[in-house]
């Protein structure tokens, strides 16, 4: 087998209208002499400290909040567009009288905690930072920055595990960095430090260190039910190419993980750690969903609508099964994990702005093409400014300041479309490897580990499979990833 991948970073500037339209802005595209990291300033410390500087400014832009549209006025943390729900959950769920998450009741409907482990303990860290007198609204402000701080090194943590998953490939990971997206979402709840863990999964399983993925799989699961998605992908991933014994070690480590984090709680506190299973499972069609743009264009309550998201992601999930087994050439993981994630999000009862957290890096790893990335980018950011005017709409009683039902509506269609559409272009790509931009060099799967170069032992429609080698694609050279065993 052959191989033309080199040692020096692919550089988008050369390979993306978009990125090399974008670089004109501080110099244009890099020349054939540039001396890729011959200085202090690599790739991935580059992305780092850009992905910090965006994080800034999602801190800046919750300023308005900050002093003051927090704590005064019915509607001006959402006219703003800065809502957060970590101050209010300070004083909502306990923090501030010093309850113990999961083992004290909290006065109200709740009871408990609502979050899985391992942010509980996030949330709670917070807290022990968080001075214990003063005025609440300093304490609530306090305990925003704290976490504020806190999640900002989970950015760090996403941006340089992203920059390292595509060895060659660094620069990808500026899509997340320079995503806006992650800016105006990574304050509004806990959701990064999932994000954060998941990336150091698919880093490691890019190391083919498969037992270690595991381990940060079952963390991150901890955090968010989201990353143990990703377990599907390798199933058929390793199915297909018949490693078995790395699928049974991510498995293993994963399942040690989660329970390492959550037996602790799990064992004293049984009711208080199955809250966040329970409300997850009663809790009605909300905002952003599928379900809530058929119920108010029908008036049909959609009582049925875990049923129906239960059914459609297990036969979306059959859907992206076969079509592992069957493409041409085995899909890369990054393109599956964004799929099944994707599929998740698209059929669940409720899709908070921050959930476009959870694609981000999967995005710029499965689809790094900057002209699509920012499509999809926009669909979010309108869908997230519709959101908060469509709450500040239905807050303000008679006056109606904000965005109508009729216009969140076609905010909701807007982020769901530009999902689909990101969606069709990592499909198309699987399907016809030789469009894959990552592919096009005759890498196989940069971020696959042990499945990287690995040779089919199962495949579905074998008769079509007869070219086990990457069609060339403007001029790439031809390159064999081996042959289909018998």
């Amino acid at each position: 087998m052959t191989s033309v991948r080199q040692d020096e970073p692919v550089r988008p500037t050369q390979r993306d209208e978009v990125a090399a339209a974008g670089s004109e802005l501080i110099g244009g595209p890099s020349g054939r002499r540039v001396l890729l990291g011959a200085s202090w300033w690599t790739p991935v410390r580059i992305i780092a400290l850009v992905a910090l500087g965006m994080f800034a400014l999602g801190m800046v832009q919750k300023l308005p909040c900050y002093n003051g549209a927090w704590f005064f006025g019915a509607t001006s943390q959402y006219t703003h567009a800065c809502y957060s729900d970590i101050p209010h959950l300070y004083v909502g769920r306990g923090f501030a009288e010093n309850l113990v998450p999961y083992f004290d009741r909290i006065p109200g409907d709740m009871q408990y905690l609502e979050y899985p482990v391992l942010t509980g303990v996030f949330m709670e860290v917070a807290s022990w930072m968080t001075p214990h007198s003063g005025t609440m609204q300093h304490r609530e402000q306090i305990y925003w920055l704290a976490n504020a701080g806190m999640l900002m090194v989970c950015a760090a943590v996403l941006a340089v595990c992203v920059a390292r998953t595509h060895r060659h490939r660094p620069w990808d990971a500026l899509l997340v960095a320079l995503a806006p997206a992650f800016a105006l979402t990574a304050t509004i709840n806990w959701d990064l430090l999932a994000v954060a863990l998941t990336s150091v999964a698919m880093l490691l399983w890019s190391r083919s260190r498969p037992l270690a993925a595991g381990v940060f799989i079952g963390l991150a699961t901890a955090a968010k039910l989201y990353p143990v998605l990703l377990l599907g992908p390798l199933f058929v991933l390793c199915w297909r190419a018949g490693k078995w014994r790395a699928f049974g070690a991510v498995t293993g480590g994963a399942v040690f993980s989660w329970l390492a984090v959550n037996l602790p709680v799990m064992l004293p506190a049984w009711d208080g750690w199955q809250k966040f299973y329970t409300f997850s499972q009663e809790r009605p069609i909300d905002f952003g969903s599928v379900w809530l743009l058929i119920s108010q264009r029908t008036g049909n309550a959609l009582e049925h609508a875990n049923t129906y998201a239960t059914l459609l992601m297990i036969v979306g999930c059959g859907a992206i099964a076969l079509l592992t087994l069957y493409a041409p050439r085995r899909p890369r993981l990054a393109q599956l994990a964004f799929l099944v994630v994707a599929l998740f999000i698209l059929t669940n009862k409720v899709y908070s702005p921050q959930y476009v957290l959870w694609l981000v890096p999967l995005a710029a790893l499965a689809r790094p093409r900057w002209r699509d990335f920012l499509i999809w980018q926009a669909c979010e950011v309108m869908y997230f400014l519709g959101i908060w005017l469509y709450l500040a709409y239905s807050g303000s009683g008679d006056k109606h300041h904000g965005l109508p039902p009729e216009g969140y509506q076609l905010a909701i269609t807007l982020h769901l479309l530009g999902t689909l559409y990101l969606c069709a272009l990592v499909i198309r790509d699987v399907l016809l490897p030789d469009r894959d931009g990552v592919r096009r060099d005759g890498a196989d799967d940069p971020s696959g580990g042990v499945l990287d170069q690995a040779p089919d032992v199962f495949v579905l429609g074998r008769q079509h499979h007869v070219t086990p080698h990457a069609v060339p694609y403007e001029g790439a050279p031809r390159v064999e990833w081996g042959p289909v065993q018998d």
